[in-house]
């Protein structure tokens, strides 16, 4: 069954790398039909799957010997492989980025889905969110959920707040409307008054609220560079915050469960690589820049990407669902799951999915 490329939300199966979406020869209905079945005993035992398996399955009705026949012309093809002569074939990775493209997008049953909508409520902050949608995939798929918050451009200002620290030290306090806040310290090159500090945040409080950061960062700019700034001390003043990062973008909200579920699975690696492998998911910039090279096309809709080697060597037996949401407050969204190639795909789909509807919805 292929996905519906009528549903706005329909998801995309690609190789590793975002360029490299593969173009086999089309199957027969009885190859994908065997080459499926395949792959659904090998994700259910890990082992490799026989012809006399099959043939016992009775909605297939063929004989041991034209499912190893079909079996031959599929390995030929680069769908299955054979570990050891005497064994059966496993699937490989262009195999089961077929099997992917045809699970349906189903929904998850309904006790679940209320559950799943009613922990994303319970989430009201949206560093809140990104946690709980994270944990949320990792306990219904069991596997690495991961759920990051990018601010852009369009993120609107609602409030500051300057503190007075010690040692010429300032705490700006940045509340946007998509109830996020970031605090940042910065050292000054000499010691601002709190009362000073708090004529500047009257100041962009009244005059930029609900401007974009971006739009409000460029018009200080515009007035700083007006004839009157140069006797105006409260833009000379901004001028400095600014200068710190008072309207820098926010740095991404990162989440992150589940990554001892891999400790479990048979990827292959040497104990260096899979060292390796934990090394990389440890530091934030590389999971978000793995969202962004694998998710940068799935705005709305779900892409599953298997085998990540293009990214990184020890994660040429894994694969990425997920999918980008662009919130109104202009917030970008990126749910995903890192798991097996041996994934339960349709749970993992629907879940994705469903998380990235909530997360626009709350």
């Amino acid at each position: 069954m292929a996905a519906d490329n009528s549903d706005p939300l329909r998801y995309i199966v690609k190789a590793g790398g975002p360029d490299m979406q593969s173009v086999p020869r089309q199957l027969t209905a009885r190859e994908r039909t065997i080459l499926h079945q395949i792959v659904g005993a090998h994700i259910e035992s890990g082992e490799p799957v026989g012809s006399r398996t099959l043939a016992r399955l009775r909605h297939l009705s063929l004989s041991p010997a034209t499912i190893r026949n079909v079996m031959a012309d599929l390995a030929d093809d680069g769908y299955l492989a054979q570990p050891h002569a005497s064994a059966g074939r496993v699937p490989t990775d262009k195999a089961f980025r077929d099997f992917a493209a045809s699970v349906p997008s189903r929904p998850l049953p309904p006790n679940e889905r209320q559950r799943l909508y009613a922990r994303m409520q319970s989430a009201h902050s949206l560093e809140d969110r990104v946690a709980t949608a994270s944990s949320v995939l990792t306990e219904f798929t069991h596997n690495v959920g991961i759920a990051t918050a990018l601010p852009v451009s369009s993120q609107e200002l609602e409030n500051i707040e300057l503190v007075g620290l010690s040692e010429r030290r300032v705490l700006m306090i940045v509340a946007t409307r998509d109830r996020m806040v970031r605090n940042r310290v910065v050292t000054l090159d000499r010691e601002m008054p709190q009362n000073d500090l708090t004529l500047l945040r009257n100041y962009v409080n009244h005059h930029f609220a609900g401007w974009t950061l971006e739009r409000a960062r460029l018009e200080l700019l515009r007035r700083i560079e007006e004839e009157r700034a140069r006797y105006d001390e409260i833009l000379r003043h901004l001028t400095v915050l600014c200068q710190k990062g008072l309207f820098a973008d926010s740095d991404p909200q990162l989440a992150m469960d589940g990554a001892s579920y891999l400790v479990g699975l048979d990827l292959h690696l040497t104990r260096e690589h899979m060292h390796e492998l934990f090394r990389a998911l440890e530091q934030k910039q590389q999971v978000v820049a793995l969202l962004d090279r694998f998710l940068d096309s799935s705005h709305g809709r779900v892409g599953v990407h298997v085998g990540l080697e293009d990214a990184h060597a020890s994660m040429r037996e894994l694969a990425l669902i997920g999918v980008t949401v662009d919130l109104p407050s202009g917030v970008r969204a990126r749910i995903a799951v890192l798991g097996p190639m041996r994934m339960n795909y349709e749970r993992v789909i629907s879940a994705v999915r469903q998380i990235g509807e909530a997360f626009e919805a709350v």
